[in-house]
C-alpha cells in the first residue's frame, strides 16, 4: 500500500538518491537495521524496497488518544508497521516475538538498533535486541543508512521540508560463526557494536557510545549530566565519542566477528 501510493509522490517531492539496493535480498527473511534520524525514516526506506517491509516501531505510537492518536495508529497499522514495548525486560521480549513471526515467515523486518530518533543527528549506542533477533532466526541483517532526513523533519517539526535525502543499504552481514550463542551477552554486545560500526561507516555519523534514550532524559532535565563529563557508558564497557567499541572485532577481540563492505 506505501509503496503504490506515497511511492510516486515522495519520489517526485523528494528525489531520493538510493545506493546498494541490490544488497536487499530478492527473497528470504533479514533484517533491515538502520539508523534513525527522523519520523519519516520509517516511510521513505520501505518505499525504496521492492519487498514489504514490517518495521518495529515504539509502542506509544499505537496507543494515543483523541483523534491524533486513533489516525497515527491506524497510519502505522496500514504501514506495516509492529508495536515495540522500549521498557526493557519481558515487555520488550514479547515485543521481539512479532519481529521473529515476521523472520520466520521468510519476510523483512525493519529495526532501528538505536531505538529512538537521535537527538542531534549522531548516531548513538545500539541495543541489544538486533542482535537477539538475528541470531535466535539465523538470518543476514542488511544495515541501511538514512542520509539527511533530520533535516526534512526535524524533531518537534509536524510539516517536512522538501529537500533531497538518500538511502545506503550496506552488504549483508552474516553472524553464522555466532550461532547457538544467543543468550551470551558478550556475543550480543559484539555483534550490535558490529552493525553499530557499519552504519556509521556507512552514514559517515559521529558515533557516541551512550544511549540515544539517556541523552533525551538528560537534555530533559530527567538526569543529572555525568560526573566526569563523559558520554560514555564505563560500567557496561563503553567507551568516549568517536566510534562503536570493538571496530568488527568479536568478544575477544580477534577481528573476527563479521564481514561486509560496500
Amino acid at each position: 500500500m506505501k509503496r503504490i501510493f506515497l511511492g510516486p509522490l515522495l519520489t517526485l517531492l523528494f528525489r531520493p538518491w538510493v545506493k546498494g539496493l541490490d544488497n536487499v535480498p530478492q527473497d528470504g527473511a533479514a533484517i533491515l537495521a538502520s539508523n534513525h534520524l527522523s519520523f519519516s525514516d520509517s516511510i521513505f526506506m520501505p518505499v525504496m524496497v521492492p519487498r514489504r517491509v514490517s518495521f518495529l516501531a515504539k509502542s506509544e505510537y499505537f496507543t494515543g488518544t483523541g483523534l491524533k492518536g486513533r489516525l497515527t495508529a491506524m497510519f502505522f497499522r496500514l504501514t506495516n508497521q509492529l508495536p515495540m514495548d522500549r521498557s526493557g525486560g519481558a515487555a520488550s521480549e514479547l515485543s521481539l516475538q512479532a519481529g521473529r513471526d515476521v523472520l520466520a515467515d521468510g519476510g523483512l523486518l525493519g529495526i532501528y538498533p538505536e531505538g529512538t530518533r537521535s537527538p542531534d543527528a549522531r548516531l548513538y549506542r545500539g541495543k541489544v535486541g538486533v542482535a537477539k533477533l538475528a541470531l535466535q532466526t539465523r538470518v543476514p541483517v542488511v544495515p541501511v543508512a538514512m542520509i539527511g532526513t533530520e533535516k526534512v523533519q526535524p524533531i518537534g517539526k509536524r510539516l517536512p521540508n522538501i529537500r533531497r535525502i538518500g538511502i545506503i543499504f550496506g552488504q549483508p552481514l552474516d553472524f553464522s560463526q555466532y550461532y547457538g550463542q544467543e543468550e551470551d551477552h558478550s556475543v550480543q554486545r559484539a555483534v550490535t557494536d558490529q552493525i553499530m560500526y557499519e552504519l556509521m561507516r556507512l552514514s559517515g555519523q559521529e558515533y557516541v557510545d551512550e544511549y540515544a534514550a539517556v541523552v533525551k532524559q538528560r537534555l530533559a532535565g530527567q538526569l543529572p549530566e555525568p560526573a566526569n563529563g563523559s558520554e560514555a557508558n564505563p560500567a557496561d564497557g563503553g567507551q568516549e565519542s568517536g566510534r562503536p567499541p570493538g571496530n568488527g572485532s568479536g568478544p575477544d577481540g580477534d577481528g573476527s566477528a563479521v564481514t561486509g563492505k560496500v
